[in-house]
């Protein structure tokens, strides 16, 4: 079953957050593991407010690739550019509707 985790922060340094994303994304790519997508979206109301929407094809999956080390590193520096505290939502996918 595919499981998502939607990570809501906020952060006054958006542009670090995406070249620390962006830096991350590169070192892994062609590595095997970690997640299908990964969306963000940031609140109208509270543009300082962001959520990630990270989809693996498990859970089993999610939690392997949370042990890597590097994603341990990553975690840190993402934490470290956030002005409170990440909250996690974790979530195995029940129904995807597309439109259109």
């Amino acid at each position: 079953m595919e499981f998502i985790q939607v990570i809501d922060y906020e952060t006054d340094r958006p542009e670090e957050m995406w070249a620390l994303s962006e830096q991350y994304r590169k070192e892994r790519e062609g590595e095997p593991g970690g997640p299908n997508r990964v969306t963000i979206v940031q609140d109208r109301e509270n543009p300082r407010r962001f959520l990630s929407i990270v989809e693996f094809p498990s859970y089993e999956e999610a939690m392997r690739n949370n042990d890597r080390p590097e994603v341990q590193e990553f975690s840190a520096g993402m934490g470290a550019l956030c002005t409170r505290p990440p909250v996690f939502v974790n979530g195995d996918l029940q129904q995807r509707i597309e439109f259109g």
